[in-house]
């Protein structure tokens, strides 16, 4: 099984979030069409950022590295200097 380690955006709120997944178009849409106490209030959500890995261990070891404080300012700089021309983050 293939484990999905994301990153959404929300423009209007201009925040993120960081998750992980082993079905991640049937994720993106939970967190558009029901989002849960956090997500729904700022939709709409894109996915701006993927990576792929074999075991489920890996793929939380990342998710955690991009949950913290380092990773966020990464991803922050990457929003800053990428989407606005890519649409997405590049690794």
């Amino acid at each position: 099984m293939l484990f999905t380690v994301y990153i959404l955006y929300s423009s209007p709120a201009d925040t993120i979030y960081i998750g992980r997944t082993s079905h991640l178009l049937k994720r993106f849409y939970s967190h558009n069409e029901y989002g849960h106490d956090w997500t729904k209030k700022f939709r709409p959500w894109v996915v701006i950022y993927c990576e792929y890995y074999d075991n489920k261990a890996m793929a939380a070891k990342r998710e955690k590295q991009l949950k913290s404080g380092k990773g966020r300012e990464w991803i922050w700089g990457k929003i800053r200097s990428e989407l606005s021309t890519l649409g997405f983050i590049s690794a």
